[in-house]
């Protein structure tokens, strides 16, 4: 496939190559808050749950509860944890 070769203006090229660069860092300080800052709340938070859903339980339906059992639970995966936006 070909494609149609566009001219650019050289305002443009500079006009996205700094919003490319601003993008990045905004992505970089967005990831940096949620793998260091926000990390050990967030932990609090999951740990919470599940402990939670093993001592009330989860919603079946409308009115019935079902306790997860500890080898039910998920595990946590090694990765970070990704920004999108």
């Amino acid at each position: 496939m070909k494609l149609i070769p566009h001219k650019k203006d050289p305002a443009v090229t500079r006009w996205l190559r700094a919003e490319d660069k601003e993008q990045k860092l905004r992505y970089k300080e967005i990831s940096h808050r949620m793998n260091v800052v926000d990390a050990p709340a967030r932990a609090r938070r999951y740990a919470a749950f599940l402990e939670r859903i093993q001592t009330r339980g989860f919603s079946v339906t409308f009115d019935q509860m079902r306790a997860i059992a500890p080898e039910e639970l998920p595990r946590e995966p090694r990765r970070k944890h990704r920004v999108v936006f």
